[in-house]
């Protein structure tokens, strides 16, 4: 019983996670229709950041990890285990949730100077970039050609 307890469990993580759609920039569902500014600019510098956990990863892991290790002993056994499952499973959900990200410096076309947040590595100082903006949102960044 228990084992396919743990089967359909990782069965329904497994279809979840395929049904999920990553083709591009997610906009919010109230937003998606609002207008969007572009600016231009040049980044003059750029470092390695990382995107931490929003708290879903530590959360899906806490409960797997708590499912897990309530398989595991008998009484006050099982009942550590639940917890030490639960509690590894949440830091492990948390480090594979965050992003590899870069901070990049952008002089505007206007000579303003702003600082963005993207996912990725593919920027590097010189290049020529436009920034879409959904209101103080930065929703996507593009290297121009």
């Amino acid at each position: 019983m228990k084992i396919f307890f743990i089967v359909m469990v990782t069965l329904i993580a497994l279809f979840i996670g395929g049904c999920a759609t990553n083709k591009g920039p997610e906009y919010d569902g109230r937003s998606y229709s609002q207008m969007k500014k572009i600016q231009i600019g040049t980044i003059v510098g750029h470092r390695p950041v990382v995107i931490s956990d929003t708290g879903t990863g530590s959360f899906l892991g806490a409960i797997v990890g708590g499912v897990l290790g309530s398989t595991v002993g008998r009484g006050n056994g099982r009942t550590l285990a639940t917890l030490a499952g639960g509690l590894a499973g949440s830091y492990a959900g948390g480090e594979v949730n965050k992003s590899d990200a870069q901070e990049l410096t952008v002089e505007l076309n206007n000579s303003n100077v702003v600082v963005v947040v993207t996912k990725g590595n593919e920027f590097h100082t010189g290049d020529r970039v436009q920034i879409i903006k959904d209101g103080n949102n930065v929703a996507a960044v593009k290297k121009l050609q």
